[in-house]
C-alpha cells in the first residue's frame, strides 16, 4: 500500500473538523465503509446535475455546492469508519480511488452542460483523467500516493464557492449572466489544467527517476499456448 501525503493547503483546516463529526454520525458498525464511498459517489452525480441546470434554474447552483460538500465529507468519513470497524480492505482502497477521478469528471460535464461548450468539457474531462493516472503511476513507482498544494480540497472549495455564486447571480441578475460564468469558470479550469499537467508530467518523471523503485527489466509473460 502507498504511504499517503497530502500538501494540500486547505486539508489540515477542513480535513480533520469534518472527520470529527463521524463520532456524532449514527452509522452501524456493520454497515461497510464502501457504502460510504457509493453515498458519496452519488452526491458527486448530484452536483453534476446541480452545474448542468444552474443556468436553468437559480437553486441549481446550490443543489451543485450541497453535491460537492456531500462527496467531500463522505470522503472524509469513509476510511475513519473503515479503521474504526475494522472493515479496512483493499477493494475499499481501489474503490475509492476510482470514483474520485470520476466524480471531477461528473461535475466538469455538469459545467460544460451549463454553459453549453461541450468541446471545453472533453478537454478538462481528459486533463482530469491524465492528472489523475499520473498520480496513480507516481504512486506506484515511488510508493507515495502525493496530493499536491492544489489538489482535491481546493479543486472542490472551488467549486463549493462556484455553484453559490451560480445561484446569486441566476436569482439577481438572470441566465446570461450565470452561463458567461460558467463559461469563463470551465475556461479557467482548463487552462490550469493544460499548465499545470506538463509541470506536473515532468516533476513527476523526475521524481520517479530519483527515488522510484528499481526499474522494470523484465519480459511480458503471455498465457496463451502458441497456435
Amino acid at each position: 500500500m502507498s504511504k499517503r501525503i497530502s500538501k494540500s493547503v486547505l486539508d489540515p483546516i477542513v480535513g480533520p473538523r469534518l472527520s470529527a463529526l463521524y463520532t456524532h454520525l449514527p452509522i452501524p458498525r456493520w454497515f461497510p465503509p464502501e457504502g460510504i464511498v457509493a453515498i458519496g459517489h452519488g452526491f458527486a452525480i448530484l452536483g453534476a446535475v446541480g452545474l448542468a441546470v444552474s443556468t436553468t434554474y437559480w437553486w441549481g447552483g446550490l443543489v451543485a455546492s450541497v453535491g460537492v460538500v456531500g462527496n467531500h465529507f463522505a470522503d472524509c468519513i469513509d476510511g475513519r469508519h473503515a479503521r474504526t470497524t475494522g472493515q479496512c480492505r483493499n477493494g475499499g482502497e481501489l474503490l475509492d480511488h476510482f470514483t474520485d477521478p470520476l466524480s471531477f469528471t461528473y461535475w466538469m460535464v455538469g459545467l460544460a452542460v451549463a454553459c453549453g461548450r461541450l468541446d471545453l468539457g472533453l478537454v478538462a474531462v481528459i486533463v482530469l483523467m491524465a492528472m489523475a493516472v499520473l498520480t496513480n503511476l507516481r504512486a506506484k513507482l515511488t510508493g507515495e500516493f502525493t496530493l499536491a498544494s492544489f489538489g482535491p480540497t481546493e479543486f472542490k472549495a472551488l467549486l463549493v464557492g462556484l455553484g453559490a455564486l451560480m445561484a446569486a447571480v441566476m436569482a439577481t441578475i438572470g441566465a446570461a449572466m450565470a452561463t458567461g460564468v460558467s463559461l469563463v469558470a470551465l475556461s479557467a479550469l482548463c487552462g490550469l489544467g493544460l499548465f499545470l499537467l506538463p509541470i506536473q508530467l515532468i516533476q513527476s518523471i523526475r521524481e520517479v527517476n530519483r527515488c522510484g523503485s528499481e526499474p522494470d527489466t523484465s519480459e511480458w509473460e503471455t498465457t496463451r499456448a502458441a497456435s
